[in-house]
């Protein structure tokens, strides 16, 4: 009997031991499934991840994720946007000017009015900051609108801007007749964020099939893994879910889609679509779903 318990403990033990090394060994790059943060790893360090956009070296707007904790978020977001920031990737910059201060902000209604000092005026690139700002703000579950002032007087006409002002333009129409616009994301050419793309194009497509067909071609400084050969079988949106049905060229070579692929594929669908999940098929057999 004595054996018997003893063998018992040691059996519990050893798997105990098991479970906690798979746990601590567990790729730390790996990303779920969905595109959000991680909520235990902030229960656990009390820091939230916090999707910001900031300029890589062709001059684009990518979206990044920065660890930032509960307090302050606003003036943080806008610290790590502003030039000659130290937190944030080498290859990555700010782009208000250096020495601008957020002099105070308010939040009425989902709407949020930025209140900054002088310096803001001495931006190079007034149209890619604003941008910035905004989009970075935006991703602020109570944001739903950004205005700015300097000095407490309204800046020109930047009141109640959200994503319809548009990221990286892409001005692709002949006649201003039906303009489609459709928001793509890439991955920049170094392979290390998602770039989004609004282009403004007289094509009355359903989005979706140009969403796919613009991630089939190849671009300059963006990069997207999807096969020429991927066929778009059929798609369907109901109510929160969007389903695509692919055909089999979206697998690899060892019967996986890389997760790049869903990933471009995903926020670009989120980005102009209604849904809070989409349904992955590669001929007709469900293959995985990504949760906004």
């Amino acid at each position: 009997m004595l054996k018997r318990k003893a063998l018992r403990k040691i059996f519990i033990t050893t798997l105990s031991m098991l479970i906690i090394l798979t746990i601590y060994t567990i790729p730390t790059t790996q990303k779920p499934n969905i595109l959000r943060t991680n909520l235990e790893i902030e229960d656990i360090t009390n820091l939230s991840t916090d999707k910001i956009y900031l300029l890589n070296k062709d001059n684009y707007l990518v979206k990044t994720d920065v660890f930032i904790d509960s307090n302050k978020k606003i003036e943080k977001i806008i610290d790590y946007l502003t030039i000659n920031n130290n937190k944030i990737p080498s290859n990555l910059n700010g782009y208000i000017p250096k020495s601008t201060k957020l002099l105070n902000y308010n939040i009425e209604s989902n709407s949020l009015l930025l209140n900054f000092s002088k310096e803001f005026t001495n931006s190079n690139n007034e149209e890619i900051m604003i941008t910035g700002i905004v989009y970075s703000l935006l991703e602020l579950p109570d944001i739903k609108e950004v205005s700015i002032q300097v000095e407490d007087k309204y800046y020109k006409d930047y009141t109640n801007l959200n994503k319809d002002i548009g990221i990286n333009k892409n001005i692709m129409y002949t006649n201003r007749n039906e303009i489609n616009k459709v928001v793509i994301y890439y991955l920049d050419k170094e392979d290390n964020y998602y770039v989004p793309v609004t282009n403004y194009l007289n094509d009355n497509r359903e989005k979706i099939e140009i969403i796919v067909d613009s991630l089939k071609e190849t671009k300059k400084d963006l990069i997207s893994y999807i096969s020429n050969n991927t066929k778009l079988l059929n798609y369907k949106e109901d109510n929160n879910l969007f389903i695509l049905n692919f055909s089999k060229e979206l697998l690899n070579k060892n019967n996986i889609v890389e997760e790049k692929i869903l990933n471009t594929i995903s926020y670009s669908v989120f980005d102009n679509y209604d849904v809070n999940m989409i349904m992955f098929q590669v001929e007709g057999e469900t293959y995985k779903y990504i949760k906004r």
